[in-house]
């Protein structure tokens, strides 16, 4: 056999997953991740390259006996929510999972494992207790409402022959994640407590559900977290154990609250100072920076019950190393 053959014959036999937004920061680490472990890795996106969504008989075809399939696609929520952007933050995520959720209905050989890309913003402004998958109380507002629907639309359809898993992401750590913004006001001395406290909404923002109402938590809104690596290990885990099926909290299991945050970051960074933001402070900055208050001032404690119970150990179950793991890289 010719060399191009055996090349021919290693690709055909070569375990494949399909990447659905790969392109982005947690979707291209996925990737060389995958493409290290063996996998062939296909993706799709708006302009291909091996599948463009708006094309569902290409979608049909690179899914078809494919081993694994991981949906990341979805617009940033790092924006303004005005009403363009909501549309496309919901537009994004639903038009997505349902085009590939009429592919595997149509595949000949569907692929065994769905993992789609979810949120545990899905849960309330929570500073009295942890939120599990069996505990966790679902919450209100815009942001609650898209991970509902993009829910929905994932577990809806029926699909008896591929396994499903809805991975309710905490805020992801890494190389150019949100840590990036944070380390650089703990840098310039602003590395204090993001603060609550009462702001005016307009009706319109009330109405859309974009308005964080005050909570007085003083800074000690739970941040709750999850290492890069793990949640590639998450997937690998999940992948390996047919019996985990629906929705999965991914976030590590000490999640801390916002002054402790600030507080590693300025041991980091070693600025021994870091000053507070004030609600209206922050409200002013983030309407500069076009972004929301609520990504910082909502309490989000979260803990991975399901993960936990099926003996997956945390690569990085502690903040403080792991954001010092993050930075020596």
């Amino acid at each position: 056999m010719s060399a191009a053959e055996l090349g021919a014959s290693a690709g055909a036999s070569a375990r494949r997953v399909v990447l659905a937004g790969a392109s982005g920061f947690l979707g291209s680490y996925l990737r060389r991740e995958f493409e290290a472990e063996g996998y062939r890795v296909l993706a799709i996106g708006r302009s291909g390259p091996d599948a463009r969504w708006g094309d569902p008989e290409g979608i049909r075809r690179l899914l078809d006996g494919v081993d694994l399939v991981v949906n990341l696609a979805g617009k940033s929520v790092n924006c303004r929510y005005t009403a363009r952007n909501r549309a496309e933050i919901l537009r994004s995520r639903l038009e997505t999972t349902r085009e590939l959720a009429e592919a595997i209905a149509a595949c000949e050989t569907p692929p065994a494992l769905w993992i789609n890309s979810s949120t545990a913003t899905i849960y309330r402004h929570a500073d009295d207790r942890p939120m599990t998958e069996s505990t966790g109380e679902i919450g209100d507002g815009f942001s609650v409402e898209v991970a509902r629907r993009w829910e929905r639309a994932f577990f809806e359809p029926e699909l008896p022959g591929t396994r499903r898993v809805a991975l309710r992401m905490a805020i992801v750590l890494g190389n150019g994640s949100a840590l990036t913004p944070l380390l650089a006001l703990a840098r310039f001395g602003l590395g204090g407590p993001q603060l609550d406290g009462p702001w005016f909404a307009t009706r319109a923002r009330r109405r859309a559900g974009t308005f964080h109402r005050y909570a007085p938590t003083r800074g000690r809104q739970r941040f709750s977290w999850v290492h890069i690596e793990d949640v590639l290990g998450i997937v690998r885990f999940v992948r390996d154990h047919p019996e985990l099926e629906g929705p999965v909290n991914v976030s590590a299991p000490n999640p801390e609250d916002n002054r402790t945050l600030m507080a590693i970051l300025r041991r980091v960074t070693r600025r021994p100072v870091g000053l507070p933001a004030f609600r209206w402070m922050l409200e002013l900055g983030m309407f500069v920076l076009r972004s929301e208050s609520e990504l910082v001032l909502k309490s989000r404690w979260v803990l991975p019950e399901r993960l936990t119970e099926a003996g997956y150990v945390f690569r990085h179950p502690r903040l403080e190393p792991a954001i010092r793991d993050i930075v020596r890289r």
